[in-house]
């Protein structure tokens, strides 16, 4: 019987679109698995972007040892052709793959390349009144994948079990593997100082503001909080999003606006900076896949509180204060624990120093690359 070290090795293609532009959960994903994949050696890397103009600008954007060569690839007119066809396959533009590995929901079809695709979340299915319009079609575009040979990888069992669910497959076809934990950055103190000025010690937050991150909860519950803890700061890092609407009229309506900095998006470097700086994180969402940000702090050494949402009791493990989605009250008393208590807070910075050990990208990208190798050879 072939050993894996006998088999060739797998020719995959990877989509890092997502690595184009701000930064986002699914490029942070694409960049550290790119990274491990390419240490590990054990598969051909080949990069493509679905883009007509900026598809170049990979080449400074992956990891030494990932080739970068392709067609133009248009997004709009490809993702509407391929959520109703099997027209524009992947060989005409990258061509000589066993494998093609579509990041961030979609896979371009394939004439005899397997094909994976990565599931973040169901947020699509499970709350589209929270989804933008490009966001809604997802599920058509896993739908046809599925019908046509794709495996399913998600970051979470709770995602995988959602997918089985919803698009009525077996577990065979979707497969759980978790990330790992983000490299941090050399921490920019300087800059993060430039932003907070005194603002210190504060509660942190992280994510683009849009309705399933629940940042208006946030500011509601640290409202109660700040009239007890009179110097308790609330940080609010990340982009406007297309629940900016929301978080502002929370904000406007507030007892200590004044206590509350919105950084906007901000280097990696003065995130490092501030994530190691704070008293604890808060991540109150209604719905996760996987949820990177708990999973940096609690590297770093801070307390974690959120909520009990899609997969954070998967990935959070007991390490971290969890709340019911929606309960104020609730979220204000544990971020007060959290920012305060000295005994509580040794107890969840250990747990969760301990939780952080079972997650690393060489793991995943050991898993990812068997599961290359079968859907190579299917």
């Amino acid at each position: 019987m072939a050993t894996e070290e006998s088999t060739p090795i797998p020719r995959v293609g990877i989509d890092a679109t997502s690595l184009l532009g701000q930064p986002t959960g699914v490029g942070v994903f694409t960049r550290e698995l790119l990274g491990a994949l390419v240490a590990r050696k054990q598969v051909s890397l080949r990069a493509f972007a679905v883009s007509w103009r900026r598809r170049d600008e990979l080449l400074g954007l992956v990891p030494e040892g990932v080739e970068v060569a392709q067609r133009a690839m248009p997004a709009r007119p490809l993702k509407a052709l391929w959520s109703i066809s099997e027209r524009g396959r992947i060989e005409r533009f990258v061509p000589g793959l066993d494998v093609v590995h579509g990041t961030n929901f979609t896979v371009p079809p394939s004439r005899t390349a397997g094909r994976v695709v990565t599931v973040h979340d169901l947020t699509c299915v499970r709350f589209p009144e929270m989804c933008q319009r490009d966001t809604l079609k997802y599920p058509a575009l896993i739908k046809r994948a599925l019908k046509h040979g794709a495996v399913v990888h998600t970051p979470s069992h709770y995602v995988a079990n959602e997918v089985c669910e919803y698009f009525g497959v077996g577990h065979d076809r979707v497969v759980a593997i978790h990330s790992g934990i983000p490299q941090m950055a050399e921490p920019d103190a300087k800059g993060a100082r430039d932003i907070l000025g005194d603002t210190w010690p504060y509660i942190l937050s992280i994510g683009t503001a849009e309705p399933r991150k629940d940042l208006p909860g946030l500011v509601a519950a640290f409202d109660a909080l700040a009239e007890q803890e009179r110097d308790l700061r609330l940080v609010l890092v990340g982009p406007q999003g297309w629940g900016s609407g929301a978080l502002d009229q929370a904000l406007a309506t507030m007892r200590h606006r004044d206590r509350v900095v919105q950084t906007g998006f901000v280097s990696d470097g003065i995130l490092s900076a501030l994530i190691r700086g704070a008293r604890t994180l808060a991540y109150p969402s209604i719905y996760e896949g996987f949820g990177f940000p708990p999973l940096s702090a609690m590297a770093a050494g801070v307390p974690v509180v959120a909520t009990k949402a899609g997969s954070l009791d998967e990935i959070l493990g007991g390490a971290a204060l969890m709340v019911r989605v929606g309960d104020t009250e609730a979220l204000s008393e544990a971020l007060g624990i959290a920012a305060t208590d000295e005994a509580q807070r040794s107890i969840l910075i250990a747990a969760g120093t301990a939780r952080t050990q079972d997650f690393s990208w060489d793991l995943t990208a050991a898993s990812m690359e068997q599961l290359y190798r079968r859907v190579a050879n299917s």
